[in-house]
């Protein structure tokens, strides 16, 4: 007879609006306090990457940019805001594809999705962009040792964000930082049910529980934090940094 198997996904309900400063862990705990909730050993606490950068600051007031001569081109010729534009280019390592009013950007932090994660939703203020954290992996080891003090025992940080997919409609939450545990699943060199010996089977189990959590954050409910509860994760420091792939292997860069 199979055992079940069971993942339960919890939004936390009432995260107030965070300011530079906040501490995260804090509200987090205060919040689950106030629902009746509990954060305990075995879950992993996934948060958006929204909350965590108004926390560190990593706002900007459009008002104070000064688009360059370039950025005002491009926003003029598709109907954008020059000063958008101005900070996508700053927050870029490098252009991947500029069309249609798009820009696909790799990141500072490594990261290649749409506008460089310069984002104006579910920020206060129309003048106002908010940024990725300047170090996702480092915001996340720092939530976890907060919990970990105010709690006495170790819980994973997963830090999400939305990023769109080539070839697939739709965007979906991805890990954009990890800590507390391996972020990838290795399959290879065990044997299926056949007897065959799996020889790319990575999952990106990172990716996948931030893709789950979206179903309860969703972009309207005002959710920003999930405890991620009954999934058999491996211990182990983790970072974000071992999901992406490697530029030697990139057979589209």
């Amino acid at each position: 007879m199979h055992s079940l198997h069971e993942i339960r996904i919890i939004g936390l309900p009432g995260v107030p609006e965070v300011q530079p400063g906040d501490d995260i862990a804090q509200i987090i705990l205060e919040c689950a306090v106030a629902a009746e909730l509990s954060v305990a050993r075995g879950d992993i606490v996934a948060i958006t990457h929204k909350i965590v950068s108004k926390s560190e600051g990593r706002l900007v007031n459009l008002a104070k940019v000064v688009p360059s001569p370039f950025a005002a081109q491009y926003a003029e010729r598709y109907g954008k805001d020059p000063r958008h534009v101005e900070v996508v280019l700053r927050e870029s390592a490098r252009i991947v594809r500029m069309d249609r009013g798009l820009i696909i950007a790799e990141t500072r932090q490594g990261h290649v999705c749409a506008n460089a994660g310069v984002d104006a939703s579910n920020v206060a203020g129309s003048e106002t962009v908010c940024l990725l954290p300047v170090d996702p992996d480092a915001s996340a080891a720092r939530i976890r040792q907060a919990l970990h003090t105010a709690l006495g025992f170790d819980v994973p940080v997963l830090i999400t964000d939305s990023f769109g997919r080539p070839w697939r409609e739709g965007i979906v939450n991805i890990a954009i930082g990890v800590s507390g545990f391996a972020p990838l699943a290795d399959y290879r060199g065990q044997v299926d049910t056949h007897g065959l010996a799996l020889q790319a089977s990575v999952l990106a189990v990172a990716d996948e529980i931030a893709a789950a959590t979206e179903l309860v954050m969703g972009k309207l409910e005002q959710v920003p934090v999930a405890i991620v509860r009954g999934y058999s994760y491996v211990l182990g420091e983790g970072s974000a940094r071992e999901l992406r792939m490697d530029p030697s292997r990139d057979m589209f860069r």
